[in-house]
């Protein structure tokens, strides 16, 4: 009870700046290792050979689409928690959890069973050559039949952020992506597996990290009671579930089925552009997720004290925010733009891979600069429930803009239109992102 009156009263009471670091450098830093141990995990398997590097950046999106739906679950939930709890409505945050952790686990199984029956299909359009082919199918039938674990393990991540308890999840996610990063070169190279041993290895990760979840349920940690009883199939839960998730799932799915198209417009320069620009997304993900990780940690504080009609926090929480994020991508973006051949080459060698993936790299920099202004007005619509304005903000980047501009900029450009896409998609989120935010600022009267 101690442990539980401590999180709320980090919630309700607590000063916002220290509130914001417990609630988000937990998150941000579990989030940050697990970007890192997927970036290490292309690094080992970038030592087989560009093929293989080229596999694992065409399975990528599969794995994020089968993660989306943990997150649909879980993000959709947390926000709705949140709510609850900042009401003090302890039984239906229960349900709500409940409810959420089983739903996401059948809908996962039905997806995974989907995509493993159609492997080949699928890998073929989401860029994968004849040469990659092979190495993509070996690693992701093992990778894919294992991501069932993810979904467990990202909704249980959500859940127990709804409640503040992210030191947990932290650990949780640091011990898992640790085993992976001791794993990976084991396997890979020392049992002389290739790149299915880069799968397994990852898949015993999850299986570690599961069973710190597991035991958070069994031993009745936290705020929320998980149980079978408590699972209740109601229209009202699922649609505030839902309205919050679908948004989120929508931001995973069009990642996803942009890192498709990037690498089929890739895949006409051959094996070496598919892989240069999985180096660069790999790189991005790792100064993403610490973004998203941190947000994470802001979305329950602004969605408790926005259900409390606790304004000021809430105020005060938002500038923060944004003073911390931006600064981050700043100064990252700069890192990234001065190192960025170094960076790209520890994944690969050849000579045309780096120097696209080097490229690539300097123009995505440039605009994340602005991705922490971006994310923290899309976290707060969706925190407080406003999901349409959410979704539009969360979607920008890598759907509303990033599709048109995937049609049109490689067939003017070639190439160097394939690599300007996604800096040229974030541009146009951050204008729209400005209007959105003068609205929001000017409703809670902020500066």
């Amino acid at each position: 009870m101690k442990e539980d009156s401590t999180r709320i009263n980090l919630l309700q009471k607590a000063d916002v700046s220290t509130a914001l670091i417990k609630l988000g450098i937990p998150t941000m830093i579990g989030m940050l290792i697990s970007a890192l141990y997927n970036a290490i995990d292309a690094y080992f398997v970038g030592g087989l050979g560009i093929s293989q590097m080229g596999a694992v950046s065409v399975v990528f999106p599969i794995v994020q689409i089968v993660i989306g739906l943990g997150m649909m679950f879980g993000a959709g939930a947390s926000s709705y928690i949140s709510r609850l709890l900042g009401k003090g409505d302890q039984e239906q945050a229960d349900q709500v959890a409940s409810t959420t952790l089983f739903s996401s686990i059948l809908a996962g199984a039905i997806v995974i069973a989907g995509i493993l029956i159609f492997l080949d299909s699928v890998l073929t359009s989401l860029g994968a050559t004849d040469t990659i082919l092979p190495y993509a199918a070996a690693y992701a039938r093992i990778y894919v039949t294992g991501s069932i674990i993810n979904v467990f393990t990202v909704t249980m991540n959500n859940l127990l952020t709804a409640q503040g308890a992210t030191k947990f999840t932290m650990i949780a996610m640091l011990t898992g992506s640790i085993t992976n990063v001791i794993l990976d070169p084991v396997m890979i190279y020392g049992m002389k597996l290739g790149i299915e041993g880069a799968a397994i290895a990852t898949v015993i990760s999850l299986c570690i990290n599961m069973l710190f979840y597991i035991g958070y349920i069994v031993k009745k940690r936290g705020v929320l009671r998980i149980s079978f009883n408590r699972i209740k199939f109601s229209k009202t839960i699922y649609v505030e579930i839902l309205k919050i998730g679908i948004p989120v799932l929508l931001f995973q799915l069009l990642a996803s089925a942009s890192m498709g198209a990037i690498n089929m417009s890739a895949k006409l320069y051959g094996d070496y552009a598919v892989a240069a620009m999985g180096a660069v997304t790999r790189i991005m993900t790792v100064v993403t997720y610490v973004v998203f990780g941190f947000l994470k940690g802001f979305q329950p504080f602004a969605g408790y004290n926005y259900g409390a009609g606790q304004f000021g926090r809430l105020k005060k929480s938002i500038h923060l925010c944004m003073v911390w994020s931006t600064g981050f991508c700043i100064i990252a973006g700069i890192v990234l733009i001065i190192f960025s051949t170094p960076i790209v080459s520890l994944f690969g060698t050849d000579t045309q891979m780096i120097r696209l993936a080097g490229k690539a790299l300097k123009m995505n920099a440039v605009m994340f600069m602005t991705f922490g202004f971006q994310m923290v007005y899309a976290s707060l619509y969706l925190a407080i429930g406003k999901s349409l304005v959410g979704s539009l903000l969360s979607l920008g980047r890598q759907g509303i803009f990033f599709f048109p501009l995937i049609v049109f900029l490689p067939r003017i450009l070639g190439l160097a239109g394939v690599i300007s896409v996604q800096p040229a998609a974030d541009f146009f989120t951050t204008i729209i992102t400005v209007y959105f935010a003068i609205k929001i600022d000017k409703q809670l009267m902020i500066g």
